[in-house]
């Protein structure tokens, strides 16, 4: 299939979850949208989600951003109405609250401390959370093991499914009115007469405005419309167990139970550059570690295992911005593409279709931030 030779108002480079959220985004408000995507053979940060909707222990540094993540948990109910009311898929949101467990003294010490710390900055949007011994842990997940010396607990973390949330958005923004194109990555973007040309090994598509939602593609991507990206590929590991009787009620950050009973394992951040191998010692670690919070693990076959690469920027936090030298380009990357895709549908995406960023949201989440000089 070759591009289309019509000109769409909005070109989103990437159809992963954060670019099929803000398509789907700019499709609901009446928006003509272009998907430029690679297709299946995208190492999209997507393929190892583990779907968590998280917000306990996010902002560290960047106050404004814990308030990003409530902000993005808060509207995840909405998100998972529209969608199934657009596609008849049900998404199996839960958000029960979430755990982070510790399986020492020091490790539960050094989880205190941090979100002591978190919660103390200037700015910081404050949210309930508990930290709690095994006792009281035990009592919410009756099986962990004796390993467990307590945890943290925040009400408003959850789950979905993940598989079906990327099905979903698919679906949704296409029903939309989303012009899809998979197997068409952007070789180079241009900008002229105040729109933008975007070439592909399948023909050019133009469009009035351009979203950068490459994950690390972005690197490259961006100073073609002038806009600084500097990201970069973390891989993580994640392990799939075979179907299991619920016993897990709660996520906890690296462990959980889907709603078909399987359940995934990943606590894996390797500095391994654009290499998405799968390491039996990195999966090995990773399961003797959920095997002592939860013993009943160990007797369960491991079905699946894959690596996948997060998008990391420098600080860790989001980048959103938009171009000054190409007006109409704008760029968002994150790593917490679950978490935050109903704030890039209803947030993000308006903010797009208006044509600014409006600076008191989204000036903290500047690559500008990186280009403060160094103490002399």
């Amino acid at each position: 299939m070759s591009a289309p030779s019509q000109t769409y108002d909005v070109a989103v480079i990437g159809g992963g979850l954060v670019g099929a959220s803000i398509a789907y985004g700019l499709a609901k408000g009446g928006t003509r949208v272009a998907v430029l995507d690679e297709g299946d053979i995208a190492l999209r940060a997507s393929r190892g989600n583990f779907a968590l909707v998280w917000v306990q222990s996010k902002g560290m540094g960047m106050p404004e951003y814990a308030g990003w993540t409530v902000r993005g948990a808060g509207l995840w109910p909405q998100l998972a109405a529209m969608l199934k009311a657009d596609t008849g898929l049900d998404l199996c949101l839960e958000q029960p609250g979430g755990f982070h467990l510790a399986l020492s003294e020091a490790e539960l010490e050094k989880r205190k401390g941090l979100l002591q710390r978190l919660h103390n900055q200037p700015r910081m949007h404050s949210y309930d959370y508990e930290i709690m011994d095994h006792s009281r842990v035990k009592a919410m997940l009756p099986e962990i093991g004796p390993q467990v010396v307590g945890a943290s607990y925040c009400p408003l973390d959850g789950h979905v499914n993940s598989l079906r949330l990327f099905r979903a958005l698919h679906t949704a923004m296409e029903r939309a009115g989303v012009r899809y194109l998979p197997n068409h990555p952007a070789e180079q973007v241009a900008y002229e007469a105040g729109a933008f040309r975007v070439a592909t090994p399948r023909g050019e598509v133009r469009a009035g405005k351009v979203v950068l939602a490459a994950g690390n593609g972005n690197a490259r991507l961006g100073p073609m419309v002038g806009l600084d990206v500097p990201v970069r590929p973390q891989r993580g590991q994640v392990v799939v167990t075979e179907r299991t009787q619920p016993f897990l009620r709660y996520p906890v950050v690296t462990v959980r139970q889907t709603d078909e009973g399987t359940v995934m394992l990943g606590d894996s951040v390797e500095e391994a550059g654009p290499d998405p191998t799968v390491g039996l010692p990195i999966v090995s670690s990773i399961a003797d570690r959920a095997v002592r919070m939860f013993p009943r693990l160990g007797g369960l076959n491991v079905v699946r295992t894959w690596a996948a690469l997060r998008v990391m920027t420098k600080d860790g936090f989001p980048i959103y911005d938009q171009s000054v030298s190409c007006p109409g380009a704008f760029v968002a990357t994150c790593h917490s593409g679950v978490t935050l895709a109903a704030t890039h549908a209803f947030v993000v995406a308006p903010a797009i279709a208006a044509g600014r960023l409006p600076a008191e949201e989204f000036e903290v989440f500047s690559a500008r931030r990186f280009h403060v000089p160094a103490a002399a």
